[in-house]
């Protein structure tokens, strides 16, 4: 288990300042607060866009935020943060009642009270609202209704000042407010740990800090669990879905630099009151947070169903595997041929195996006899460069995970899927690759989409990478024993030509590969210093490869990295390509994003899915969806209007500088962003690296996204060390003991 890190520094950026007056609310969203609006700055209009409190026209407002540019609404103020002041004189309060800004005002009664009560018209709403009720129409009960709602506007600001000083910005303040209420202030400083709850982002040690600042004592029950909760949590992103519950009470203790004693105490009461899950694993007892839980729970009862009560089978499919084979020339081996007749005879089938094994050509075949048969057939993978392989190895379309179960955004951009247990998926046959790639949660809700009968084929090589999120699905499916599993193992003799396939298998087995070839397709040129490693990649990418081999020097050679730290990472290697392949000339517009310079003519990639960047196709034909992993170039920078141009092969997308922070620098990227992609080249810096980087599966899934070429440049004694460290054992999870236990409990007798 990797060690807590501390929490991520806050930076302190200097922001601007615009005052002026609400013009017109252009949108607002009540659930996330996001807000357009028109404001008047010295009598010139400005478009405000940003998460802000309720503002109405008439109100005067101080803004802190940035000048930004959007691609296609132009020049706007981001605001970051909202201080309003309600309007002081007849004309702006009438102005203000008039836009609705107080339920049960509308213009014609606001006119009423503005002529009734003049400048002192929000005084008598705030305080003596019972005289509302001497103008017609307004009862005594309205009066009272109208008060309330309008003081409620102002407890909204309140709360959202009050949460500013602790540096909580107003997207979670307003998820504060939302969830508690009115009492939101009251509630915090009695109990300032309900800030870690799920939705609100509010890290554990900003609450901490701002408990110890309000002098609350450090062994209290709400801290002791707001810090269980966060070690967890944190654990998440280290692919752990559960920990020992021994280790997670001494880290827990050391953390809140407490009694391991009074921390486990704690922590048997919070497992009581069902704040965390309890259960036991191989004869030791884990912790889990609760919906981690229910989706490890949730996966292994769906798998164990639909082991048990398989989709009807296909029979007597022999022979149009003849006709296949006659068709393609392909004759299949026995465990192609057991791969094959599971996915028919059972409709649930894990399909692994390493290069050269005929993974694909086994894959091919499953879709050609389902199609035989009328099956409708869906084809996913976790990444949209995943997605696109298979499409190139298939013939047939796949869709990201996420496209496939249709994605939906909503507020703090939590996502949810249209496709479920009530809309499930339109597909007969749903095959998903990569799926070493694919976590707990992401796979939970895949299978919630799955509806009975349909057929079920999961393929993947587990000695590649596992998920970025927490889980292990494909090792877990395979180390339960209870689904079948076909996993083809030999390498077919065109491959065995292949050193890169040969060598790939060596790694995998503990073996080191062969480093001292010369005339194949691996490549090992030892080296020493990082200059010149540096160097002799630059040169490697830029001249050597492609006068060699004729490449695309941008397009079909990929250095790939262990890590992006370091003298030799793809922070530093990106620099050196950049200046080789595009220095800095007056013709090449350059913008800074973040701390990195983008130049135009970059190779760039996408680093998180944005189902909402719009693209346009070379055939005109429009889209959006821009996903982790898809590689580009940056064809124009428009400074002026702060856009960016990119093209993914045919498609071409837009960028304004609020959303280029989900791009960088693609001459060198690490090996876990490759993960479900292939290059025709691919080279790898060898140097010392940070341990935690250091072993065998990284190497194998770098090796593997070969094609025709691969070349290590520097250090032998690291490939030695990657190959002796089998680090992939240490990743808790429990979905296979919980799928060996839902099937035992199936084959047990009444």
């Amino acid at each position: 288990m990797s060690d807590i890190g501390s929490a991520k520094n806050i930076k302190n950026v200097r922001l601007e300042e615009i005052d002026g007056t609400v013009e017109e609310i252009t949108f607002r969203n009540e659930l996330s607060g996001f807000t357009v609006l028109e404001l008047n700055v010295d009598e010139e209009p400005v478009t405000v866009v940003g998460v802000l409190p309720p503002v109405n026209a008439g109100e005067e407002v101080h803004m802190y935020g940035r000048w930004t540019s959007h691609p296609k609404f132009g020049r706007q103020f981001a605001a970051e943060s909202c201080e309003s002041r309600m309007p002081s004189g007849a004309t702006s309060i009438l102005r203000y009642l008039s836009s609705g800004a107080v339920k049960g005002i509308g213009p014609s009664t606001a006119t009423k009270i503005v002529e009734l009560f003049g400048d002192r018209t929000l005084e008598i709403i705030e305080n003596e609202p019972a005289r509302l009720s001497e103008i017609r129409g307004i009862s005594k009960n309205k009066a009272m209704q109208i008060s309330e709602d309008f003081r409620s506007h102002f407890g909204l600001r309140e709360a959202m000042a009050f949460m500013a000083q602790y540096k909580i910005n107003p997207n979670q303040a307003l998820a504060v407010w939302k969830r508690f209420g009115a009492d939101c202030i009251e509630m915090i400083k009695e109990d300032p740990y309900i800030l870690c709850a799920d939705g609100f982002n509010i890290g554990f040690e900003r609450v901490d800090a701002i408990a110890l600042g309000m002098e609350k004592p450090t062994d209290s029950g709400r801290r002791i669990t707001a810090g269980i909760n966060y070690v967890l949590t944190h654990n998440l992103n280290n692919g752990h879905t559960c920990l020992p519950k021994d280790k997670l009470t001494d880290v827990s203790a050391n953390l809140l630099e407490l009694d391991r004693n009074t921390v486990a105490e704690e922590l048997e009461a919070a497992i009581d009151d069902r704040d965390f899950m309890q259960d036991e694993l191989d004869g030791r007892q884990f912790v889990f947070l609760p919906y981690i839980y229910e989706a490890e729970l949730y996966c292994a009862g769906r798998i164990a169903t639909m082991a048990m009560c398989p989709a009807e089978p296909v029979r007597n499919y022999a022979r149009q595997m003849d006709l296949i084979e006659s068709m393609t020339g392909i004759v299949y081996d026995e465990r192609q041929i057991e791969a094959i007749d599971a996915a028919m005879s059972r409709g649930l089938l894990v399909l692994t195996g390493g290069p050269g094994t005929g993974k694909t050509t086994t894959l091919n075949a499953i879709i050609q006899l389902f199609e035989i048969y009328g099956h409708k057939v869906a084809i996913a993978a976790p990444t949209g460069r995943a997605a696109k392989r298979i499409t190139e190895i298939t013939g047939h379309e796949a869709k990201t995970i996420h496209r496939l179960l249709e994605v939906e955004w909503g507020e703090n951009d939590t996502q949810s899927f249209s496709r479920n247990e009530k809309n499930p998926l339109d597909c007969d046959a749903l095959i998903v690759d990569e799926l070493s790639m694919t976590d707990i949660l992401l796979f939970q809700s895949l299978l919630r989409a799955v509806r009975f009968g349909c057929r079920l084929v999961l393929v993947g090589d587990n000695d590649q990478l596992p998920s970025v999120g927490a889980g292990n699905v494909l090792g877990d499916l395979i180390k339960s024993g209870r689904v079948p599993v076909v996993a083809l193992t030999e390498v077919f003799r065109q491959a065995q030509k292949s050193a890169i396939v040969m060598n790939a298998h060596r790694i995998v087995s503990g073996e080191m590969p062969q480093l001292d070839l010369l005339d194949n397709d691996f490549f090992f040129l030892p080296m020493r210093e990082k200059e010149k490693i540096s160097q002799t990649i630059s040169d490697l990418c830029f001249t050597r490869l492609p006068d060699a081999y004729d490449l695309n020097p941008l397009k079909d050679i990929q250095v790939l990295c262990p890590g992006r730290k370091g003298e030799l990472g793809t922070v530093e290697l990106n620099k050196v390509l950049q200046q080789r392949f595009n220095p800095q000339h007056q013709k090449r517009p350059e913008i800074k994003v973040g701390g990195a310079i983008f130049r135009q003519g970059d190779k760039i990639m996408q680093v998180r899915n944005n189902y909402n960047v719009e693209w346009t196709k070379d055939d005109g034909s429009e889209g959006t969806g821009i996903y982790n992993g898809d590689v580009g170039i940056l064809e124009e920078i428009d400074k002026l209007r702060g856009l960016l141009k990119v093209r993914f092969d045919d498609r071409v997308a837009l960028y304004s500088a609020d959303n280029a922070d989900e791009l960088e620098h693609a001459y060198a990227i690490t090996v876990h962003k490759s993960q479900g992609s292939e290059f025709p080249a691919v080279v790898i810096p060898m140097y010392p690296m940070a341990p935690q980087l250091c072993y065998r599966n990284l190497l194998y899934t770098a090796v593997t996204r070969a094609k025709k070429i691969l070349i290590m440049v520097g250090h032998k004694q690291v490939a030695i060390q990657m190959v002796r460290n089998q680090k992939k054992t240490l990743r808790y999870s429990a979905m296979d003991v919980f799928l060996k236990r839902d099937l035992n409990e199936a084959d047990s007798p009444a």
